[in-house]
């Protein structure tokens, strides 16, 4: 099976790198985009077995990858939401099949409560959606403000450890790897801790508003041993309350990084999904 393509793009200022299942973009995509600490390597193994007919493209977020990371009036939603649109335009994209993951979640649902004209389908996998924030994320994304303990967050032992704790499965070190190489400067450290300073519960609140007017098909795969997001199997019954059109996975062996834990299986199941 082919590896994803690797490609860059500029959208204004900023240089944006992505995976890609093919050279031509079709009208319709399918947008994977992934969280923290991670990038488009996360999504590697599912998007090359999606076998979809539209182009399936994993984006490097901006302070993610080997997209650019800035470090000055970056990474809140509304930022994320110019770029994915001004790289959507840049490509020639005029609707999307979305699939979020951890903090790609809010980015991702922000611009499609914004957007929900240009969106086709949705599939959330553990992530945040609403404003009430769990302790452990409240607690986590404090500590990001904290000298010291930021600075371990977003050293190579940091980011190997969130990795180590969000799956259920062992790691290759190559994968390790892939995860930390983009952080080898006090600058793509700093920025990499920036958008975790960024989440704000108002926006979240815009999203939850917005969410309910939401009449896509959507999909919910999530795994249940998710440290990171301990409370995630009430987030994911929360948003079927709000969308009860939601069709719900739980994949009870998978911790947060699903993509790791069962690449296979949830590949399947999209591709199921977004073929119906």
């Amino acid at each position: 099976m082919q590896a994803p393509i690797s490609q860059f793009v500029n959208v204004g200022n900023t240089r944006l790198h992505y995976l890609s299942t093919s050279q031509v973009v079709t009208p319709r995509i399918t947008l994977l985009l992934h969280g923290w600490p991670t990038s488009s390597y996360l999504w590697r193994n599912v998007m090359n077995s999606l076998a979809l007919d539209e182009t399936v493209i994993a984006l490097d977020l901006p302070g993610f990858g080997q997209s650019d990371k800035p470090t000055k009036d970056a990474y809140s939603l509304d930022y994320y939401q110019s770029v994915i649109q001004q790289f959507l335009d840049q490509l020639g994209v005029n609707e999307v099949n979305l699939v979020v993951h951890d903090l790609g979640g809010p980015v991702g649902l922000y611009w499609a409560v914004l957007n929900q004209s240009k969106l086709h389908k949705l599939v959330l996998l553990n992530t945040l959606v609403y404003p009430e924030l769990h302790w452990f994320v409240k607690l986590f994304i404090a500590l990001s403000f904290v000298p010291g303990v930021r600075g371990l967050m977003s050293s190579q032992r940091g980011i190997k450890f969130a990795m180590q704790l969000g799956t259920t499965s062992t790691l290759a070190d190559e994968s390790i790897n892939a995860y930390q190489s983009p952080f080898q400067t006090k600058q793509e450290r700093l920025a990499l801790i920036q958008t975790l300073q960024q989440v704000s519960p108002k926006k979240l609140a815009t999203i939850a508003t917005g969410l309910k007017d939401l009449s896509q098909p959507i999909q919910i795969i999530y795994g249940t041993k998710d440290f990171a997001l301990p409370d995630v199997a009430h987030t994911m019954k929360r948003v079927k309350q709000d969308l009860p059109q939601a069709v719900v996975h739980k994949l009870p062996g998978c911790g947060h990084f699903l993509q790791e834990d069962e690449p296979e299986k949830v590949s399947a199941l999209i591709h199921e999904f977004l073929v119906a």
